[in-house]
């Protein structure tokens, strides 16, 4: 399917409290604690993870201000995936004892997003958690570069939902198919490629080389439409419950 406007909505929450401060459990039925819904993002290439110029950046803030409990948001360069994995297993441990029950694990509402090689990333992080029996609610890929010795095309079985979003132009062109491990627990929502021959978004803020050499990867990294539909789906998905008395 092609596209000049996405039109598809995806999610994944927030609320990164600057540092590394400590996630508020909520309550669920029956009085049971809960951990804290999670986003994990990855920016790309060498970006660094507080670049407000990157539309990755720009939606952890807004998520960050709109949800202040029972939500966290954690942005990280797309080489540290395992600083990003021991943040996920820290915020999940409710008891803080160390080790993740079943129950812990159970209760787990994570999101994870990234573009290009931070949306490989995105997979291989899922994949990850997987082996550990962790369910991820949503991945969401966009112009997903793969790294070296990682698989960005086979969305893991413990993903629930996963979307595609990239281009074909230029030296950087996007995976253009993903596909579930296991079509019966991993529905995608779509691959939805862009174009922006006849609609050519602003990059203001990027570097000139970037700009010069692979503009239409960066375009949809900058499109306010993708990255609005984005929005709306991780809100959808990963609403936070509201705790007793609050």
């Amino acid at each position: 399917m092609q596209f000049s406007a996405p039109t598809v909505v995806l999610a994944f929450l927030s609320a990164n409290h600057a540092a590394l401060g400590q996630a508020i459990p909520v309550r669920l039925a029956g009085d049971v604690l809960a951990p804290a819904a999670i986003v994990i993002g990855f920016v790309g290439g060498m970006v660094g993870h507080n670049n407000a110029a990157h539309s990755e950046v720009q939606l952890a803030a807004r998520l960050r201000n709109d949800y202040p409990r029972g939500v966290q948001v954690r942005l990280f360069e797309n080489r540290r995936s395992q600083e990003a994995h021991r943040e996920i297993l820290r915020l999940l441990d409710v008891d803080h004892d160390g080790t993740l029950s079943a129950a812990e694990k159970r209760n787990a509402r994570i999101a994870i997003y990234g573009h290009s090689w931070g949306a490989s990333e995105t997979v291989t992080l899922a994949r990850v958690l997987e082996k550990e029996g962790i369910p991820v609610l949503l991945t969401v890929q966009v112009d997903s570069i793969a790294k070296p010795g990682e698989n960005d095309q086979s969305i893991p079985a413990n993903v629930a939902q996963a979307v595609n979003f990239y281009q074909r132009r230029g030296l950087l062109q996007g995976r253009q198919l993903i596909r579930a491990a296991d079509a019966s627990r991993t529905q995608i929502l779509g691959n939805f490629q862009l174009d922006y021959r006849t609609n050519p978004i602003d990059c203001e803020g990027y570097p000139w080389y970037a700009r010069a050499f692979m503009k239409p990867h960066i375009e949809i990294e900058a499109d306010p439409g993708v990255w609005r539909q984005v929005e709306s789906l991780i809100r959808s998905k990963l609403r936070a419950p509201i705790a007793p008395g609050s």
